[in-house]
């Protein structure tokens, strides 16, 4: 009997789909024995062969954490190695902190958060999350967390993150059906029914929380929501961006880095009244920043004022609080999603 030609293998749908994510967002995926988990900073992602994973490990799962990691750290970072993390000393655990936040907020929106969850020493953090793993708004970890989902909007990242995400749910769900129990159930029981999106096309919050859009400080008086860009009626459910009112002290983000200029307007007497502010150059002038934030900017005990508030240009008397100025300054230092 001749021997039968192979001209096929068979591979893992999860592992397939997250092999090709990974290559469509910039990174070639190998298997090593050498490391759990390594980026070269030249293109390639090495994971660790089966028999060096835990049971509850697998490649996808692997493969997603990793693309968290480089949510977090930005585009730059496929350009460094291990994404320029040391995960030998604590100086960086807020990091890893933050990508465990990214990674429970993207799987938790499909019904996989415990299906594809780290199983690493960080895997009590990442239990101990509860339904709004963005809690503690303005923790280091978390602001990190709020700009890396930003970021999963845009390339090299969007739309192959969420496509996977997609096909893994699919895969999950009709395998969950078929998982049979036993001493060791599979983890594709685990998967939960992910919550239909918001009637704003966002996703939605979890029904842990009763907080209406009445009560979401991106809803104005017009009934226009910030965050969706549209109208919204009050008594609907919040969704996974609802913020309570905040206090622009505790804030400050459009005098911080936000924002890196303020032109002064004709007339404005800020340019007469604090000339030492002023920078002035050919066909402008703007107020001096220290660093990345304003000069005029005083800051004490995460308190934020304005040295000049009665005296202040024109742009700032316009700023509207919870505007869609506002909203922007905010995602860009992390406070809102």
């Amino acid at each position: 009997m001749l021997p039968r030609a192979i001209t096929h293998c068979y591979r893992d749908p999860l592992s397939e789909v997250w092999i090709a994510a990974a290559h469509k967002v910039g990174l070639k995926v190998q298997r090593t024995s050498d490391a759990f988990a390594h980026s070269d900073g030249a293109g390639s992602l090495y994971i660790a062969t089966d028999e060096h994973l835990d049971e509850d490990d697998c490649l996808a799962q692997m493969i997603f954490h990793e693309i968290c990691h480089s949510l977090v750290e930005g585009p730059c970072a496929f350009q460094t190695p291990d994404w320029g993390l040391d995960n030998r000393h604590d100086e960086h655990r807020f990091r890893e902190h933050a990508a465990l936040r990214v990674q429970a907020v993207l799987t938790g929106r499909f019904g996989l958060r415990n299906v594809l969850a780290p199983t690493t020493d960080f895997r009590s953090f990442y239990d101990d999350l509860g339904p709004c793993p963005l809690s503690g708004e303005f923790g280091e970890s978390t602001m990190l967390a709020k700009v890396a989902l930003r970021r999963a909007e845009t390339t090299p990242w969007w739309p192959h993150l969420g496509r996977a995400l997609e096909a893994t749910a699919s895969i999950v769900k009709i395998a969950s059906k078929w998982a049979a129990p036993s001493q060791s159930p599979a983890l594709y029981r685990r998967r939960e029914e992910p919550l239909p999106p918001h009637v704003s096309g966002l996703p939605a919050r979890s029904s842990d929380f009763a907080e209406t859009c009445g009560d979401c400080t991106w809803l104005g008086s017009s009934g226009h929501c910030q965050q969706a860009g549209r109208d919204l009626s009050a008594e609907e459910r919040a969704c996974e961006r609802f913020e309570a009112a905040f206090d622009c002290l505790d804030c400050g983000a459009c005098c911080r880095a936000a924002y890196h200029s303020v032109t002064i307007a004709e007339g404005d007497v800020v340019e007469k009244r604090h000339p030492r502010l002023m920078v002035h150059h050919e066909n402008y002038t703007e107020l001096r920043r220290e660093g990345d934030h304003c000069a005029a900017l005083e800051s004490s005990d995460g308190r934020h004022s304005c040295s000049i508030y009665e005296d202040r240009p024109t742009c700032c008397r316009e700023f509207k609080n919870a505007g869609t100025h506002c909203v922007t300054a905010r995602r860009r230092l992390g406070l809102s999603l």
